[in-house]
Parts: structure tokens; C-alpha cells; sequence
């Protein structure tokens, strides 16, 4: 089974410019800001979605009060609704009865500490990172050696065996999920009842 999502850096992004921060600095505003950004919610569909099914969706950010809105609320609350995001196609999985042991994190995101720990407590699973951080090149670098070993010199290649060979874990990486799993539990429900409710006619 496959998920596809459009919106994860999109929304991190468009806020991180729109604050006028650095990478390093947004990693910061992340990290300074408590879990649930102190009431702070975003559904980051800025460009639709494709899951939940919202092709003509648009972003919304809620529970906005004088006193959360705030620079680090903002960026914590951009990172934990595309995490949300995911995770609400990683549920969609689980229903198919996927049971992930762990989950791995590829690409400019995986590089930001903060963003990492969000994963592990919203997926209630642990995370690690790549050697090689640019999953998506270097899967593709995998499929071009097999390629190149069965059709020009006639090789008989397992791809898993090409991919065991080139794919290493980065350890140092890894986290596991902490103590504010369970409000990302509770936070995930509220989510998907804030899209429900703005979005009830769509075939999620």
C-alpha cells in the first residue's frame, strides 16, 4: 500500500519565509515552543491534498489567541500538522493492518532534532535517519544500478540485495518516542475532527 501526501515541507516552508528565519533558526522556534503549541493547530493543505482526498483543500490554522500566536507557536504548529498529516495516512495503514517497527526518515527534514523527536512521539514509533540523507536520490541511484546490471551486463541482481549494500542506518539518529506521546495521541484526534468538520463531504 502506498500514501501520498503533498504537504509537509510545503506548509514548514511557507511559514519558515513568511517568519524570515533561517534553517537553523526555525530548528530553534521548533524547540522552544511546548507540544501542541500552546493550543496552536494547522491543517497545512496549502496546495490540496491527496491524503485525506482533499484536491481543492486549503490550510487552515485554529485556535489562535493573543497570547499563542507567537513565532515559535507558529513554526511548532506548521511542523505538528504535517506530522499530523502523516500520521493520519500511517493510520490508514495500520487499519490495513501495517504494523511499522520503526520509521525512517529521509530527506532536509530528517536533519532538524526537533522535528525528529515530533515524529517519534506523533507516530508513537521510533525514527532514524540515513547515512546517505537524500533517500529519494539515492533509491533512485539503487533502481539505475539494477537496471544497468540486468539489461547491459545481464546479471541477475536482487534490488533488496543492492539496496542492503548501499542503505545504512544512521544510529546516532535514532530517537525514541518521549513524554509527550500521549498528548500527540489526544492532538492527533482533534486534527482529524477539525478536517472532518471543515471538510465533510470529502471520500478521505
Amino acid at each position: 500500500p502506498l500514501v501520498c501526501t503533498m504537504n509537509v515541507t510545503v506548509a514548514t516552508e511557507a511559514v519558515r519565509r513568511l517568519l524570515g528565519l533561517s534553517l537553523e533558526a526555525f530548528e530553534e522556534a521548533v524547540a522552544a515552543a511546548p507540544a501542541g503549541s500552546e493550543g496552536l493547530l494547522m491543517l497545512p493543505y496549502l496546495t490540496g491534498e491527496r491524503t485525506p482526498n482533499l484536491p481543492h483543500g486549503c490550510g487552515a490554522l485554529y485556535g489562535v489567541t493573543q497570547t499563542n500566536l507567537t513565532p515559535s507557536n507558529l513554526a511548532r504548529a506548521s511542523v505538528e500538522g504535517a506530522t499530523l498529516g502523516l500520521n493520519y495516512g500511517l493510520n490508514r495503514l495500520r487499519a490495513l493492518g501495517v504494523r511499522p517497527r520503526e520509521i525512517r526518515l529521509t530527506g532536509g527534514a530528517s536533519r532538524n532534532r526537533a522535528w525528529a523527536q515530533i515524529c517519534a512521539d506523533v507516530f508513537q514509533a521510533p525514527v532514524v535517519g540515513f547515512t546517505e540523507q537524500e533517500g529519494a536520490a539515492l533509491g533512485a541511484a539503487i533502481q539505475a544500478m539494477w537496471c544497468t546490471a540486468l539489461h547491459v551486463e545481464g546479471e541477475k541482481v536482487s534490488i533488496q540485495d543492492l539496496a542492503d549494500s548501499v542503505v545504512k542506518l544512521d544510529e546516532a539518529s535514532r530517537l525514541e518516542p518521549g513524554g509527550d506521546a500521549e498528548q500527540y495521541r489526544l492532538l492527533q484526534q482533534h486534527h482529524d475532527s477539525l478536517r472532518e468538520k471543515l471538510f465533510p463531504r470529502v471520500n478521505h
